[in-house]
């Protein structure tokens, strides 16, 4: 069985009730789910929540909430991969074999059901352990500079004189999907390592929301992408 899991816990503190608050017309969290009910991946799709009022908006939205996760898995240092673990134990546990899983974040607007299909292609089709949505930098990290002493100085320095198109190019988790075998999420396997498939999008596909200034930027660049389609 393949499952998509949802991790949506109730007390996120920067945006407040972050997981159920609107975006571009609807609760953010019925953009993930929309789209991994749409992919045609998934026998089931399961939100993981300990708030009542996200249970009730992600049945709403068609997803299952079969179970309230346990209050040491719903706190600030809760690490997402032992909430899917969970997820998956409890899928074992009754009488449900999940061969794959997929973590989806409830603050994702920019999933798609065609990013789904394809991450579970770039895992199924290989011996990886995990495959995770990825993009590049837009410059060069190993140029990043920092302020000491209100001095402005390389943070690498040996990179002083290299210019900027021969050096590797440089990815990051774009916080959207995260498939794995079901025996790599039991047994907390890195995520990020030789074992995990990259699944690259382009960098306007991209936008991590962690602050009300992320928000607004993710939805005039999530409207812009629509009206464009």
């Amino acid at each position: 069985m393949k499952m998509a899991v949802i991790p949506a816990r109730g007390g996120s503190k920067r945006i407040p009730r972050k997981n159920i608050r609107e975006f571009c017309g609807k609760p953010i969290i019925g953009w993930s789910i929309e789209a991994a009910l749409a992919s045609g991946c998934f026998d089931r799709v399961i939100v993981s929540t300990d708030d009542d009022e996200i249970a009730a908006v992600a049945r709403q939205y068609g997803a299952e909430v079969p179970f309230m996760r346990p209050a040491e898995l719903a706190d600030d240092h809760a690490p997402t991969g032992k909430v899917v673990e969970h997820a998956v134990r409890w899928a074992n546990g009754n009488g449900v074999k999940v061969e794959f899983a997929c973590c989806i974040y409830a603050t994702a607007p920019f999933v798609s059901a065609e990013l789904i299909r394809r991450g579970f292609g770039h895992l199924a089709g290989t011996a990886a352990d995990f495959a995770v949505s990825v993009t590049s930098f837009p410059f060069p990290i190993q140029r990043a500079c920092a302020i000491r002493e209100g001095k402005l100085v390389l943070m690498d320095e040996k990179n002083y004189l290299t210019r900027s198109q021969d050096l590797e190019e440089a990815f990051h988790d774009v916080g959207q999907i995260y498939w794995g075998r079901a025996d790599a999420w039991l047994e907390n396997r890195p995520i990020f390592g030789d074992a995990t498939a990259p699944v690259v999008i382009p960098r306007h596909q991209a936008q991590d929301i962690d602050t009300m200034e992320d928000w607004t930027r993710a939805e005039l660049l999530f409207d812009m992408i629509r009206r464009k389609a």
